[in-house]
This record gives C-alpha cells, sequence and structure tokens, in this order.
C-alpha cells in the first residue's frame, strides 16, 4: 500500500482468514424507542407487528399524519416514505436516441455487449448475476447496480464516483472489464459504420458524433427508467386498501422495529448515503474498501451506496457483491445484526459496521411480513 493511505491502512493486516462472526440478539442493548406521533395509539407505537392490528390498520388506512413515529437514530437524516417524484422530461427525440443507443452492442469493442447486456428491462434492468460479466466473459468485482430510478440518484456506482448520468454512462464502454471500448475508436466507428450522423443531426443539428452528444443521449434514456408502478404507489396515493394487512403489518415494521427508515427513507426509499454495513471483507482476501477508493477518508472505508428500494423483488441478487440471493436472505442477514469482526481482529478487519446496524429481534412471522411489504414496492 502507498504510504499517503490512511494510518489505519498502513496499520492493516492482509491476507487473513475469511470469518464472520454474526451478534446473536441476546448480547445487544434494546433498540432506540421513538415517541409515537399524535393520534397513535400506544399498541401501534410501541414497534411491533403484535400489537392492537386494529388499531395498526386504522392509523396507516388513515393519513400519513397520524402514522406512528419511524425508529430513527439521533443525529440520523430521514424523510417520510411519500409518493414518487415525477421523472426529468428530456426531449423525446433525445430519449429515442439514447434508447438506441442503449440497446447497440456496436458500443462494445467486438460488438458483442450493449448497455442493455448487463442492465436488462426484464431483470429490473440489472442482470441476475452475483457479479457484472464483461467483455470476453471477464467477471468484474461487483454486483451490477440496478437503474431503476437512477434519475434521482445524486452520485453513481456502488461507490459513488460518477457525479452524473452523463459522465457515468462513458465509464463501462471504456472499461476493459466491461465493454472494453476505447472512446477515440467508438467515435471513428459510430461515424462510418452506422446511421448514427442522421440520427445526431435530427436531434442536434448536425451530424457530428462526439462522445459529449453520445453520453447525453444515453443519460436522457436512463433517466426515464423507473420500477414499474406499484400498490404501495396506489396505496400511498391514498387507495388505503391496496396493501393487505400482512404488508401494512410489514410496513409498520419497516418504520419501526426493522429500523429500516435509519438508510432507506423517502419517496425513493434511500437518502443516497454511504454505508459500511459489514459485507466488504475488510482485511481479507477478497476485501473491497468501497466509497475509501474514492475519497481516501478512513470514515469511508468498505461503505457503499445505499440503494433505492423501489421495485427491489425484481433485481435480486442482493449487496454490492450479489452474495445474497434471495430477498428473505437479506432480512435474516440483516435481523443477526450483519457480519461483525471476529474476537481479537486486528487491522482493516476490526473495523465494526455502522451503528445504525443492530440486531432486531425480529420473528419469523415479522420477517414473513417485512418481506411481503418490500414486495410490493
Amino acid at each position: 500500500m502507498s504510504s499517503d493511505r490512511p494510518p489505519l491502512l498502513r496499520r492493516a493486516r492482509q491476507g487473513l482468514p475469511w470469518l464472520v462472526s454474526l451478534l446473536l440478539a441476546s448480547a445487544t442493548a434494546p433498540l432506540l424507542a421513538t415517541p409515537a406521533a399524535a393520534g397513535a395509539s400506544g399498541a401501534v407505537a410501541a414497534g411491533s407487528a403484535d400489537g392492537d392490528a386494529a388499531a395498526l390498520l386504522k392509523a396507516y388506512r388513515g393519513d400519513r399524519s397520524q402514522w406512528p413515529a419511524p425508529t430513527v437514530d439521533a443525529g440520523v437524516r430521514w424523510e417520510e416514505l411519500g409518493p414518487r417524484p415525477a421523472l426529468p422530461a428530456p426531449p423525446a427525440a433525445l430519449v429515442k436516441l439514447g434508447e438506441q443507443l442503449f440497446f447497440d452492442p456496436r458500443l462494445s469493442r467486438d460488438g458483442t455487449l450493449s448497455c442493455a447486456s448487463c442492465h436488462a428491462p426484464h431483470l429490473g434492468f440489472s442482470d441476475g448475476r452475483r457479479l457484472a460479466l464483461g467483455l470476453e466473459a471477464q467477471t468484474g468485482p461487483r454486483h451490477t447496480p440496478h437503474l431503476l430510478g437512477v434519475a434521482f440518484v445524486p452520485r453513481l456506482m456502488w461507490d459513488g464516483r460518477a457525479g452524473d448520468l452523463e459522465s457515468q454512462a462513458l465509464m463501462p464502454i471504456a472499461n476493459p472489464v466491461e465493454m472494453g471500448m476505447d472512446l477515440g475508436a467508438l467515435q471513428q466507428r459510430l461515424l462510418r459504420e452506422t446511421d448514427y450522423p442522421q440520427r445526431f443531426k435530427e436531434v442536434f443539428g448536425s451530424g457530428e458524433v462526439d462522445l459529449a452528444r453520445l453520453a447525453q443521449a444515453l443519460a436522457a434514456f436512463e433517466r426515464r427508467i423507473e420500477a414499474p408502478r406499484s400498490r404501495f404507489d396506489d396505496f400511498i396515493e391514498g387507495q388505503r386498501m391496496a396493501l393487505s394487512e400482512q404488508e401494512i403489518r410489514g410496513l409498520h415494521l419497516f418504520r419501526t422495529k426493522a429500523r429500516c427508515m435509519n438508510c432507506h427513507s423517502g419517496p425513493q426509499f434511500t437518502q443516497h448515503e454511504f454505508h459500511q454495513i459489514g459485507m466488504s471483507a475488510l482485511g481479507r482476501r477478497l476485501q473491497d474498501l468501497g466509497r475509501q477508493a474514492v475519497t481516501s477518508k478512513e470514515e469511508d472505508l468498505g461503505a457503499f451506496r445505499t440503494p433505492s428500494l423501489r421495485g427491489i423483488a425484481r433485481t435480486a441478487p442482493y449487496f454490492h457483491n450479489g452474495s445474497t440471493p434471495t430477498l428473505r436472505g437479506v432480512l435474516e442477514t440483516y435481523n443477526a445484526g450483519m457480519p461483525q469482526p471476529p474476537k481479537n481482529a486486528q487491522g482493516l478487519m476490526a473495523i465494526p459496521p455502522s451503528s445504525r446496524i443492530q440486531p432486531l429481534r425480529l420473528s419469523a412471522k415479522e420477517l414473513q411480513d417485512l418481506e411481503a411489504f418490500l414486495r410490493a414496492l
């Protein structure tokens, strides 16, 4: 490691064996209690779906101002769940050009991969694989992130290295493990071998096929990608019978006992922050430094972007490394408190997950209710 790395990195021990230790619920402190919103019954405010079922249903099928207050740690920035915002509306011709480019395999070096190869519409604009598969069957180090609602993501990629869709759009094209295309050669290919000069002239007023225009068109199409309308959309917009009793119990758990609102709040079910949740294998052979590789900040070690949960049932497998194939598996991992540092660990391996991660003590029935709610998104 270079000498300008943070002190903790310089002290890290490498090559330690992979060990995962999950905290038992009995060893943890009580969960944070949050006061109930005005008008909510004590049974509903208690943060348990085992309380007064009738009061819970009445609260959630009423006005949102009467919902119980969420269980959120002190200092956490959060927003109430709400209707999804309207998508940006770039010019239709620009979106159409971006769509053509998105599905065109000529953007890859050997003409076999398009953007849609890894961001397939029928897979939630992801690829269903654990790790991204690129040119000549090369495997990337991370799971392909979905593009649902990507217009609202302020920093792209799992580690936030791209500040906008225009800059992100060219990264996988040029990446030797992904599409492997030299950007200068791509520009010449599109000028010589395709109808793009005419298409660019129709959209931009001249036939110049430059990289800035290409990125602008791809970004315009991607800004129109969103999760299909869901029953939660109907529910949050006033059709309070759109969610079943089980799903409403799951909604209540999501906002209270399961502590999900600490990271997944607001209309997009994320605050777009970066957190170390124990899935980075720090200090081990397969470690991923996450956001720290971009910022060089010690506090970003192993941190990854919190994704939106809209359309989550369509985007398996889960986490930045695609390590968990099912939604139930994700919930069980969180319920156990996520992977924790082994006893007597040193260096990077000793770094614990965010303090927002705590064992949840959810019963099997509560896990079922929570999963049912997430599938309604």
